[in-house]
């Protein structure tokens, strides 16, 4: 079982308009609504992959109910309950909050392809409801093959929640992935996670450099095991243990962008648990990643264009030298 813990949870609502025109009244072609946040999104990709998955963290109000609701209607792996006949189960292990489940508005215009996101803050968590969590974080835990802590902090959370929860599943002994941005990134790398995902700006932001090997690289000395950051349409690119790497698509996709790096988080922790050699880890989340640009809504992919991406997916290992000064690449396919 991989837990994934989502503090901020989300109702996602998804318009979509012929054409999105500022400072005009839009006409909505399609509605659809879904439960969201970062580690639901990636509790969804992993089931598809055959994973059982349990997700955690906050939820209240009548949002809360109606994303309860949803995520008790889908299927396994994400789907309609007819639809899905081999993934594995998503768990609701929620925990209940007087406040209210944030929604997040998604406006997608058909012409461009280009998605305007609008996210609201989130309910102010308590310190009672807070310390109920973290009773009920540590049993979670402690029976998990692997644990990802995703997204960004309600109202109320300590910006220290992030690196206690690390800590937490260490103690446990349990892999700990972190996905998330700011002074919690800051706090929660220092705690030692297993693997950290941020994407570049989110990287630039924790070591003040742009360039993304020697970011990657840093972010090692502060704290992370293993560092992979999102280049976006570029791919990923990792610094382990083990050594370094780029993963690229083979084309660049055109879509919703929307819970491409939650679908990655998906491939990484589904190869770690795995036991998979990184390029082959590296080469999943790339094209996972891809594969949910094609995908209607986060949480989901398109499964034809992933089995059809995976293959051509090119990993290549990084020097161990500074960039200036590398020599020729070795490559995985």
């Amino acid at each position: 079982m991989i837990l994934t813990v989502t503090l901020n949870t989300a109702l996602d609502i998804t318009y979509r308009t012929a054409a999105l025109t500022p400072h005009a009244t839009n006409r909505v072609a399609e509605v659809s609504e879904r439960p969201g946040g970062k580690g639901i999104n990636v509790a969804r990709v992993l089931a598809a992959l055959g994973h059982e998955s349990v997700v955690t963290g906050f939820v209240g109000g009548r949002t809360g109910d109606a994303l309860r609701e949803l995520l008790a209607a889908e299927g396994p792996g994400g789907q309609p309950a007819h639809a899905a006949v081999t993934d594995a189960p998503v768990t609701d292990a929620l925990v209940p909050i007087a406040g209210t489940t944030r929604r997040t508005i998604a406006v997608v215009d058909e012409t461009t392809g280009d998605t305007t996101q609008l996210n609201e803050p989130g309910p102010t968590v308590t310190p009672a409801e807070w310390a109920a969590f973290l009773t009920s974080y540590e049993g979670l835990a402690a029976r998990a093959d692997a644990v990802a802590l995703c997204g960004s902090l309600p109202p109320g959370i300590h910006v220290g929640a992030y690196a206690e929860l690390v800590r937490l599943a260490r103690a446990a002994g349990r892999p700990v992935l972190l996905d998330t941005s700011g002074e919690p990134l800051r706090r929660g790398i220092a705690a030692r996670p297993d693997l950290v995902k941020p994407n570049a700006d989110e990287l630039a932001q924790l070591t003040g450099s742009r360039e993304p090997l020697r970011a990657t690289r840093d972010a090692r000395r502060r704290g992370g095991r293993s560092v992979v950051a999102s280049l976006g349409a570029a791919g990923l690119l990792a610094a382990t243990p083990d050594g370094s790497w780029r993963a690229a698509p083979p084309m660049a996709v055109r879509g919703n962008p929307t819970g491409a790096g939650d679908s990655a988080v998906a491939g990484l922790l589904s190869g770690l648990v795995e036991r998979l050699p990184w390029p082959e880890r590296l080469a999943r989340a790339v094209a996972l990643s891809a594969a949910t640009v094609l995908a209607p809504a986060a949480g989901e992919f398109d499964r034809e264009a992933y089995a059809d991406l995976l293959p051509r997916v090119a990993v290549t290992e990084q020097s161990s030298q500074p960039e200036q000064e590398s020599h020729a690449p070795r490559q995985h396919r």
